[in-house]
């Protein structure tokens, strides 16, 4: 039977969602995966994998970076066993991390792939826009030169459609495709901190991330909005701002 897990988490003390490996070696350091298996296998052993370290595998819907978070991270995994979701959701967030916990699970089709059946994802980036501290605002990032919305919304405008994001990709990442619709980006202020939704069918790796560092360079230099389209047609990532820190980029949800 397949399962289905909707997940939960802060990432800033984890190397990513992803179990890292080196040379085929597992890496030993701290994953949102890694805690989730854990804590699965202790809940249940498939008879059938009883040898291994970690009985039970999960699929991620998408990997997010260290000190990434999620709202509505969708993991997958098999098992044998009838699983009473209840039960189960309490016992394994009585064992999970306090900053990990799984608000949903249902069994699925075995077809379904948490991955591969995704349709749609939606990432929120927030950042503060004041030129002081406050003691509260923990790990965002902090703008201190005034953001012009209308102009970061311009910016935006740009990016909605079916795009080659080779500016937006990280550097020497093996993924060569490069494609990704973009269904919506849409940015407001809420006080004194600046909200970013982007829904687009999926991403690159720190695809994200960099749009935003983008549109802090247009806003920092005073750029015209159609810089944006300019470092989008390059297709070039020297061209796009600076990767900005993972810290208040969430994986807001998962739709199939």
């Amino acid at each position: 039977m397949r399962y289905a897990l909707k997940v939960q988490y802060i990432g800033k003390n984890y190397a990513g969602s992803q179990i890292q490996f080196r040379n085929g070696e597992q890496i030993e350091t701290p994953t949102i995966q890694g805690e989730l298996e854990k804590a699965i296998s202790t809940l249940i052993a498939d008879k059938n994998s009883a040898n291994n370290k970690r009985p039970i595998k999960t699929v991620f819907s998408g990997r997010t970076d260290s000190g990434v978070n999620s709202l509505g991270q969708v993991v997958h995994f098999d098992t044998d066993k009838c699983i009473v979701a209840s039960k189960f959701i309490y016992s394994l967030n009585e064992i999970l991390p306090d900053d990990i916990s799984v608000t949903d699970l249902k069994e699925v089709e075995p077809n379904f792939h948490a991955q591969k059946s995704a349709r749609r994802r939606h990432y929120r980036f927030e950042f503060i826009n004041r030129k002081c501290k406050n003691a509260f605002d923990g790990d965002l990032l902090r703008v201190k030169y005034d953001i012009d919305i209308e102009r970061m919304q311009n910016s935006l405008n740009y990016l909605i459609g079916e795009h080659d994001f080779s500016s937006f990709k990280r550097s020497g990442t093996l993924n060569p495709s490069k494609v990704c619709f973009i269904e919506s980006a849409e940015c407001r202020r809420v006080g004194d901190h600046v909200v970013i939704d982007i829904i687009g069918n999926r991403f690159l790796y720190n695809m994200v991330r960099t749009i935003v560092g983008t549109l802090l360079e247009i806003e920092g230099h005073n750029l015209p909005s159609s810089h944006m389209k300019d470092v989008l047609d390059a297709k070039d990532r020297t061209k796009a701002g600076q990767t900005v820190s993972p810290y208040g980029l969430t994986l807001i949800e998962v739709q199939y």
